[in-house]
């Protein structure tokens, strides 16, 4: 159950960033995150006042401020690199975020085994492999700053990811809900100092809300999946939504899938079965 749930957030979030990169395009990527991040909140505060009072103690909330403070950042940077270059540059350097939960979880006494081990390399590496790294696409339809904005997504969301396994440990709904009220707080401030004019397309309204419900799914997922589970373990899986990003990418935009591509799935899935092993 660990492995399904972690490998159903990876598919949630990469069709969120999909969606996301493409509004993006159209928006300023701040107003994609902070609208999106907005709905969440909404959401996840009605599930709070049904299910989740009275507060639990203990310090769900310092770890749900610190995971949304990063994962806003990395979710700004990420928007920010999708909209400036191509999904195949972007999404692959920026799923090496899966590093950081990796990292805690082993220092904190995560068991590996040689099984285990190649899995979650084969696992990582293939999710990269199978996004199409090419650094010369910078130079091709995308500004060279992309890279640096994939490389600051990785350090937000892979902080995001540890961050959600410690709070989640105490309550995971208010830890969900932490998070929402940090990045939210922070995009509005943001906002009133750039004094920001929004402009929001009605039309765009039903993507900002699907990118927002299915991030809050996502991280839900990823939560409960470290909670039955390894963090190291359910860091990986989780992360190899960059390729839920690129198929989509395949099959809505007809992106051009080359070999080295299929030879990352390929190992993904060999890397699924060693960690289901």
């Amino acid at each position: 159950m660990t492995i399904a749930i972690a490998l159903a957030a990876s598919v949630t979030w990469g069709a969120s960033d999909f969606i996301a990169g493409l509004l993006s395009a159209r928006l300023p990527a701040r107003t994609v995150v902070t609208c999106s991040q907005t709905v969440a909140l909404v959401a996840i505060s009605v599930v709070v006042l049904v299910v989740g009072l009275p507060l639990p103690p203990g310090s769900w909330w310092v770890w749900g401020a610190l995971g949304g403070v990063a994962e806003g950042a990395g979710l700004l940077a990420l928007y920010t690199g999708l909209a400036r270059g191509p999904m195949g540059i972007v999404t692959p350097i920026a799923g090496l975020g899966v590093l950081v939960p990796v990292v805690v979880g082993l220092v904190r006494g995560d068991p590996v085994t040689v099984l285990l081990g190649a899995g979650i390399l084969l696992a990582i590496v293939g999710g990269v492999l199978a996004s199409g790294p090419e650094v010369k696409g910078a130079g091709e339809g995308g500004d060279a700053t992309s890279i640096l904005y994939a490389v600051l997504a990785a350090l937000g969301l892979g902080t995001a990811m540890a961050c959600v396994d410690l709070g989640s440990r105490v309550s995971g709904i208010h830890t969900l809900w932490a998070m929402r009220i940090a990045s939210v707080s922070v995009f509005l401030v943001l906002a009133l100092v750039l004094t920001t004019r929004w402009r929001l397309p009605r039309r765009l309204v039903p993507g900002i809300v699907i990118v927002g419900l299915a991030d809050l799914s996502a991280t839900a997922l990823f939560s409960v999946a470290t909670t039955r589970g390894h963090l190291s373990i359910a860091g990986v899986l989780a992360s190899l939504y960059p390729v839920t990003t690129i198929l989509l990418a395949w099959l809505v935009l007809r992106e051009r899938l080359r070999p080295v591509q299929l030879v990352g799935v390929a190992a993904a899935l060999v890397g699924i079965a060693l960690i289901a092993a």
